[in-house]
């Protein structure tokens, strides 16, 4: 979302969650002319970029409105939208409502049978959570796949997400179950071979977090859990078995809380990183930016209780000066923790990166490698990488009132990977959105070991969502999508020309081992070469997926590319919903127990709307 319509979008994604212990209140019927109001008369009531006004979207039916919102110009501008509100606004513009009621209740077809099977979690090899793992390796050793068998992977099934443009909560793979979120706000368990659909769970907003499964002692026993955020800054435990909800903790009062990144879930304590929306929300001249401020959260994982809470900024955000138009403003804020934390069991710490300010003045753990206290959340050390880099939306959008600094934005969206060495050496490594790949020495307080850059960086620059190693080497994955003016309006789009690159740096000292360069967008229209997804592996392979719809296989050896699967295409999908694949963005492939899962869709910055999720297995069987 890069223009100026899509700034009162942006600050509207988000509304406050319920408080701890409540269920959600039903969600009223989407009002379309106040979606209308708030999201797109700015553009369209002053004939900005040629935007049709309200006489035309009159003379139109309903359906070609909302083809627009999902598949054509306004994809950008509409996919923050639910599938309810999109057709809300198309119906108010058009005054016609739709031949079809939207559902997205699953069918009584796509239920397994029996639906609540037996949950055997300790059946062949599990991915749990974003990092496969608590170190958040990204690498499966135990993948029931070879590296010989990865160009024989054939699409096993598809599974779509009703109404959704997008789909961004990464797959867990546990006791033949699959367990994922929705932009929809529903979370599903799904049978592994098939893909029916054994429980789903309305989490009552999106969730975007990958689920992290674990045990938890309760009156009754030991019991399977699975944990997860949403968009409105809950914490969900539910069993993993049923889908039956044991606790909902909203984590952060602040309006426009979040939780992005995966729980992670450790001796009995569940550590909840929290993010905001406020970096879009401070962008808007009125709105006196900015007063949130990131956190790590522990919560007892058997009854949601929280234990501790620790800030990124130590201080309460001041009144510090007025902008332009006269509008309070506050500072320092930001600081966001948009990825899942790292456990070092050795020196007992929790290891965490946070995100940009919003506001100055900028704060002294912005933009870092943080470490803190398992049992009390004090931070142990810090080590910033960026300094001063204050930035919210309206530093790339024409009106800058609210962009004090126009700081680089270049924070931490990749979670931090603890590895132990053959040598037994550790480290923590992580790649920047400022291009730069970093690796610390966790004994040693963050002792700078190693710095490499692999792009330019930018604000979806460099490294945007996170590496995979092995015990020699990272792979990353390069991001630096470039943008371009497009001719038909004053908006931007995704060049077909700038990012991507795939390359493995040897841990030892940082450098590179291989590289092998991003193959091209070709004739595809909306289309970036951007590699900006996750990594993951398994012993000599690396896959990284494509802002151009393409998930590829690399040799961990030389970096030849051995599979390609373009994903961009429509499917017959096992739930029944129309599937269609997109850009690959955010969440990485999950391997386990013979396959191979990942994500198609994912619209921001320019890429393509899809709502699948994709399971693969040698010859598809």
């Amino acid at each position: 979302m890069r223009n100026v319509c899509a700034l009162a979008l942006l600050s509207t994604l988000l509304t406050a969650g319920t408080a701890a212990g409540q269920a959600p209140a039903a969600a009223p019927a989407p009002d379309g002319a106040d979606l209308y109001k708030r999201t797109c008369a700015q553009c369209h009531d002053a004939g900005v970029g040629r935007a049709p006004n309200r006489e035309q979207f009159l003379t139109m039916l309903p359906d070609r409105v909302l083809a627009a919102m999902e598949s054509g110009s306004m994809v950008t501008m509409a996919n923050g939208r639910s599938a309810p509100e999109r057709r809300a606004i198309a119906e108010f513009l058009t005054g016609k409502t739709f031949a079809t009621a939207l559902s997205t209740t699953p069918a009584p077809r796509a239920m397994c049978t029996p639906r609540n099977a037996a949950f055997a979690p300790g059946n062949g090899p599990a991915w749990s959570a974003w990092g496969g793992n608590t170190s958040n390796t990204r690498y499966q050793n135990t993948a029931g796949l070879a590296a010989a068998d990865v160009p024989k992977l054939k699409l096993k099934w598809a599974f779509a997400f009703p109404g959704d443009l997008q789909s961004y909560s990464q797959s867990t793979i546990m006791g033949g179950r699959i367990f994922i979120g929705s932009w929809g706000g529903k979370v599903y368990s799904l049978n592994a071979a098939t893909g029916c659909i054994h429980w789903y769970y309305e989490a009552g907003a999106g969730v975007r977090s990958a689920i992290s499964v674990g045990q938890i002692a309760t009156a009754g026993g030991q019991r399977y859990a699975a944990f997860f955020g949403d968009q409105n800054g809950n914490a969900h435990a539910v069993d993993a078995t049923t889908g039956a909800q044991i606790w909902k903790v909203h984590v952060d009062d602040f309006p426009v809380s979040r939780v992005s990144g995966s729980p992670t879930l450790y001796n009995g304590k569940l550590y909840v990183p929290v993010a905001s929306g406020e970096e879009a929300s401070g962008a808007v001249p009125s709105y006196e930016c900015c007063k949130f401020r990131g956190s790590i959260v522990a919560l007892d994982a058997a009854t949601g209780k929280q234990v501790w809470k620790t800030y990124t900024i130590t201080e309460t955000p001041q009144p510090t000066k007025k902008n332009a138009v006269g509008t309070q403003l506050y500072g320092p804020s930001g600081a966001p923790v948009w990825a899942t934390p790292a456990v070092d069991p050795v020196k007992k710490a929790l290891y965490i990166l946070t995100g940009n300010n919003y506001s100055d003045p900028g704060s002294a753990m912005s933009d870092s490698f943080l470490a803190m206290d398992l049992d009390t959340g004090k931070i142990l050390w810090s080590k910033q990488m960026t300094e001063k880099d204050a930035y919210t939306s309206a530093c790339r959008l024409p009106d800058k009132t609210n962009c004090e600094s126009n700081g680089p934005d270049f924070d931490f969206g990749a979670s931090p990977i603890l590895v132990t060495l053959p040598s037994g050496r550790r480290m923590l490594v992580a790649g920047q959105k400022s291009g730069i790949v970093h690796a610390l020495d966790p004994d040693k307080n963050g002792e700078v070991l190693w710095q490499t850059r692999v792009g330019r960086g930018g604000t979806m620059g460099g490294v945007q969502w996170g590496s995979a190693t092995d015990q020699s080497n990272i792979y990353v994955a390069l991001s630096d999508i470039g943008r371009i003016m497009l001719t038909y309006s004053n908006s931007t789009g995704a060049d077909p020309q700038q990012g991507g690159g795939m390359f493995a740096l040897r841990l030892e000292d940082g450098e590179r081992v291989w590289y092998t360069p991003p193959p091209g967008c070709g004739t595809r229209q909306r289309c970036s070469p951007a590699q900006s997804a996750a990594v993951s592996a398994l012993p000599g392979v690396a896959f990284s997926g494509s802002v151009d719809g393409h998930m590829r296989a690399y040799s961990a050896t030389d970096g030849k590319i051995i599979w390609d699967f373009d994903s961009i295409q429509t499917y017959n999908t096992v739930n029944g919903v129309p599937g269609r694949g997109g850009s690959i963005d955010g969440p990485g492939p999950a391997i386990g127990g013979g396959m191979v899962l990942f994500n198609s869709g994912y619209p921001t910055a320019g890429g393509t709307p899809g709502n699948v999720l994709l399971a693969f297995s040698v010859d598809g069987k």
